[in-house]
């Protein structure tokens, strides 16, 4: 049963929390995240490492954040705050508050562990479409699957961790997983 919506969490009561706890707020309610796995935390260094080298190669202005980084997918809406696991900001006025991206990202990547799977596959998927995230990866370890949602060119594909994945936002870059060491 749904909360009635004057019951609903905002973004003050997840600021209130103490500091350091790890929570996400997704329609007025409250997930506190347990501390991620070898696994999930090795691919996110991985995509995070060849992300960052891929700008600063090529003296991008975007800037890439892993976990645990807000974001505020709308200025107007305070019952949402994710964390992605590797967010890509291009429009710097995002940034502004020094706080938390607020407004869509331009990519967004999650990594699946077993008590996300439900918001990363259908809440998340859904939340940066509407909000207009131009890409959105879901990085499945247990099927070693990367899902790949170009909601600019409204595609969608599928990859294995033995494969090259291109990024829709950046069209020369290409991440080989079959290099990523699980």
């Amino acid at each position: 049963m749904a909360l009635a919506k004057e019951s609903w969490k905002t973004i003050a009561d997840l600021e209130a929390l103490p500091e350091g706890t790890r929570a996400e707020l997704i329609d007025g309610s409250i997930f506190f995240d347990t501390a991620p796995t070898v696994a999930h935390q090795t691919i996110v260094s991985f995509l995070h490492g060849m992300i960052w080298s891929y700008i600063r190669s090529k003296n991008g202005t975007c800037r890439v954040f892993p976990a645990p980084f807000d974001v505020q997918l709308s200025a107007d809406d305070v019952y949402n705050l994710v964390q992605p696991d590797v967010t890509v900001v291009c429009d710097r006025d995002k940034l502004k508050d020094g706080k938390r991206c607020i407004g869509a990202p331009d990519w967004v990547i999650e990594v699946v562990s077993p008590s996300t799977k439900a918001q990363d596959y259908l809440v998340k998927l859904n939340k940066y479409q509407s909000a207009g995230v131009r890409e959105y990866w879901i990085v499945d370890p247990s099927k070693k699957r990367v899902a790949i949602y170009n909601f600019e060119m409204q595609s969608y594909e599928e990859y294995y961790f033995n494969e090259s994945v291109k990024a829709g936002i950046y069209p020369d870059l290409e991440i080989d997983f079959s290099e990523l060491e699980l």
